[in-house]
């Protein structure tokens, strides 16, 4: 199995949900009370405060209490994390296309000379 960073897995696993997903865009903007974050959605404030909390413990989130309020905020650094592994992941399978074009191009031309027994 290979040994990816804990923090990957729970950032994976906290964008996994649609709710959350849809938190981190609204957070994208500006950074937002908690009440206010929570006003489109059709789910009571435990269950906006339960997501945060998988969130917060990813690293994609924020939270601190100014005054009376607890905002949010997106922490950008938390998705270079996926951006980096998602990017090798592009880069491998970018060689793999790579090799199998040339492959394929090799077996083309072959096909092509006079005297294939194709």
């Amino acid at each position: 199995m290979l040994n990816y960073p804990a923090q990957l897995d729970q950032i994976f696993h906290a964008l996994a949900d649609p709710t959350r997903r849809a938190v981190v865009e609204r957070l994208g903007g500006q950074p937002l009370a908690v009440g206010e974050l929570a006003k489109p959605f059709a789910l009571s404030l435990p269950a906006i405060l339960q997501h945060l909390q998988i969130l917060e413990a990813s690293g994609l989130v924020r939270t601190e209490k100014v005054g009376r309020s607890r905002i949010c905020r997106l922490e950008p650094a938390a998705l270079e994390a996926v951006e980096s592994w998602v990017a090798g992941r592009r880069s491998h399978w970018q060689r793999q296309f790579d090799r199998l074009g040339e492959y394929l191009q090799a077996t083309s031309d072959e096909e092509d000379q006079p005297g294939s027994p194709i």
